[in-house]
C-alpha cells in the first residue's frame, strides 16, 4: 500500500503547479484523500481533500481561491491545482488517505516545490 506524490519543482513566483498523488496496492475510490504541505522548518499543513466520489471538496482559509483537489478515480489518481504561486508555497507537498474518520492512514513521499521569483 503506497501513495506517491509528484509533480514538484522549481516553479517561478505567479505560476501555477499540478501535482499529482498516485496509489499503488489499493484502490483509492473508498479513500478521502487529502493534500499537505510542510514548510521548512514548519509542521505540516493541511491544505484540502476530496471525498470519495470527488463531490465534495475542502479547502483551508490560507489557500482558498488558489487551490483545487481533482479526482479521476479511473485512474487511480489525485490532483492538486495550485495557482498564482508565492514564495512562501515553497514546501514539501503530500497526499494522504483517510477512510472519512478525519485520521490519515496512508501516507507517501512527498514531492518537493520551491517558488522562485
Amino acid at each position: 500500500v503506497q501513495l506517491q506524490a509528484s509533480g514538484g519543482g522549481l516553479v517561478q513566483t505567479g505560476s501555477s503547479l499540478r501535482l499529482s498523488c498516485a496509489a499503488s496496492g489499493f484502490n483509492l475510490d473508498y479513500y478521502v484523500i487529502g493534500w499537505f504541505r510542510q514548510a521548512p522548518g514548519k509542521e505540516r499543513q493541511f491544505l484540502g481533500s476530496i471525498s470519495w466520489l470527488g463531490t465534495n471538496t475542502y479547502y483551508t482559509d490560507s489557500v482558498k481561491g488558489r487551490i483545487t483537489i481533482s479526482r479521476d478515480n479511473a485512474k487511480n489518481m489525485v490532483y492538486l491545482q495550485l495557482n498564482n504561486l508565492k514564495s512562501e508555497d515553497t514546501a514539501i507537498y503530500y497526499c494522504g488517505a483517510s477512510q472519512g474518520n478525519g485520521r490519515y492512514d496512508y501516507w507517501g513521499e512527498g514531492t518537493l516545490v520551491t517558488v522562485s521569483s
